[in-house]
């Protein structure tokens, strides 16, 4: 039951995360984030929040300092949003499962144009 009720806040968190991040924080270090996705610990009191910037490194970098300056503000976004006894502690990191899925691309491009000669 509580592992179906974590996703179920993890769901909203990641909507409610995308909408806070895109129109109420006005930090110009945080450029174009997406929010890929959110894990919420079974007791709800940790949230791991997956997120994808274009950019170069420095520019990755940058807006995860800047979404982890915004986290007291965000979390008091999401408490406003959500009902929730405590609202979840937040922990902002990559996702690298676009990156990794197009280095396979590329590798399987690069095999079947080495096959194909």
């Amino acid at each position: 039951m509580s592992e179906l009720r974590a996703n179920r806040v993890a769901e909203q968190m990641k909507k409610e995360l995308g909408d806070i991040i895109s129109r109420k924080i006005k930090d110009p270090r945080v450029g174009f984030v997406t929010i890929t996705d959110v894990e919420v610990s079974g007791d709800l009191q940790q949230a791991k929040v997956f997120i994808s910037v274009l950019g170069e490194e420095e520019k990755r970098q940058e807006t995860l300092i800047g979404l982890a300056k915004a986290k007291g503000f965000i979390r008091s976004e999401i408490g406003k949003r959500i009902r929730l006894r405590k609202i979840p502690e937040l922990y902002f990191d990559f996702d690298e499962t676009i990156e990794r899925g197009n280095r396979i691309e590329h590798i399987l491009r690069e095999l079947n144009e080495s096959k194909d000669n």
